[in-house]
């Protein structure tokens, strides 16, 4: 998406939620500060065209100049006849990317400058380029992956997590929505997982991507390089060639492999309690339900922004039926509300700026949050609409 975050959750065991927040924001926040080095490496490597995010002090945060860049060179392998795959990953070793540039977007926004409408417009045609890729493209999805990163990755044919993988759409937390096609690939999830990750943004991690149907393969994150080496070295290969070696390395992988999906003992509750059709009525299921599972889902969600929730529940229920084109259109239009209302600002604020980890949310409550309120933030801005 736009602005997005990872969180270092196994070097901060003790921290809360919003703290961690603020730790992966802090990283983000210093997207002013310019590597020496190119912030995206795109090299011709083989048979491969390799993309490399490089901006490891960041967290490989996405900004405008990196998808500028990015965007053109796929487009182009994607033509050559010499390129036969895409390999796209981070440097750094904490994260593929740990989502979008969200200071320079938040600045934007609060002066009306073009870049709130560029970014999100540019970000999002690049995840229909990644999702209408002609060429097998494949995610090395190692480390923080979140928000912009996940829209680079999600909608590839190939996405490989590692036990390093941490994976979250966590933008209700500050007055966003799941985008990059949230609104296309959460509610395509088994059961109920996609609403429950986009409501809470609960966090994934390493082998649990795959059993949820995010990841499509699980590989240890040292045998990466060779993994990549293999696939730089196949001599003209079709999809079935590249899925080969995949497999290959995936079925020698075997860290984790006994241990249960962390959501299987809750997945009854989570169909049932996230199936309603309004904000509503989950959070009456979930009162309802008093289960210590749903208590604590209740207690995140009472902290989100009401206006987030609403949209991205309409969002998902919504692009569950539409295709990945008119959803990414229907989230530019989102966007856009967000940009012009006040939730996000004041979420970056609580978590970024002030860090008070307290946002004081307009509306306040999931009631105040009007039905034509919402109506509105989907309807087409005309001529303005992203057109792909």
């Amino acid at each position: 998406m736009g602005p997005h975050w990872g969180l270092v959750v196994r070097q901060l065991p003790r921290l809360k939620p919003f703290n961690r927040l603020q730790i992966i924001l802090q990283h983000l926040n210093m997207s002013k500060h310019t590597d020496s080095a190119a912030e995206v490496l795109l090299e011709k490597k083989g048979c491969a065209g390799v993309i490399t995010m490089n901006r490891p002090k960041a967290l490989n945060a996405l900004n405008l100049s990196m998808i500028r860049q990015i965007y053109p060179q796929l487009k182009t392998w994607e033509k050559d006849p010499e390129t036969f795959l895409i390999i796209i990953k981070g440097t750094g070793g904490k994260a593929f990317c740990a989502g979008g540039d969200i200071r320079a977007i938040t600045d934007a926004g609060k002066v009306g400058d073009r870049l709130a409408q560029d970014f999100f417009r540019e970000e999002y045609i690049l995840n229909n380029a990644v999702g209408t890729c002609q060429k097998p493209y494949v995610a090395l999805i190692d480390g923080i992956t979140m928000g912009g990163g996940v829209g680079l990755s999600v909608h590839g044919h190939f996405r490989v997590a590692t036990e390093k993988t941490l994976f979250a759409m966590p933008e209700t937390a500050i007055g966003l929505f799941p985008d990059v096609g949230g609104g296309y690939f959460l509610p395509r999830l088994s059961g109920k997982i996609g609403y429950y990750l986009a409501l809470t943004g609960f966090r994934l991690k390493g082998r649990d991507l795959q059993k949820a149907g995010i990841a499509t393969h699980f590989v240890e994150s040292e045998k990466l390089p060779a993994l990549e080496e293999d696939l730089i070295a196949l001599k003209s290969p079709f999809k079935e060639n590249v899925a080969d070696v995949l497999n290959s390395y995936h079925m020698k992988c075997k860290i984790d492999q006994e241990k249960q999906f962390v959501l299987d003992e809750h997945m009854d509750k989570i169909n049932s309690l996230f199936s309603a059709s309004c904000m509503e009525e989950i959070i009456q299921n979930l009162k309802q339900d008093g289960s210590p599972f749903a208590l604590k889902q209740l207690e995140t969600i009472n902290k989100m922004s009401p206006t987030s929730l609403k949209m991205t529940l309409r969002q998902l229920r919504e692009g569950a039926s539409m295709n990945l084109q008119d959803v990414l259109t229907m989230e530019y239009r989102l966007s856009q509300a967000c940009m012009s209302g006040h939730d996000f600002y004041e979420g970056v604020r609580a978590v970024l700026i002030d860090k008070d980890q307290v946002p004081k949310w307009k509306p306040g409550t999931l009631e105040e949050v009007t039905d034509e309120f919402v109506e509105n933030c989907f309807k087409s801005l005309g001529n303005s609409d992203l057109k792909l």
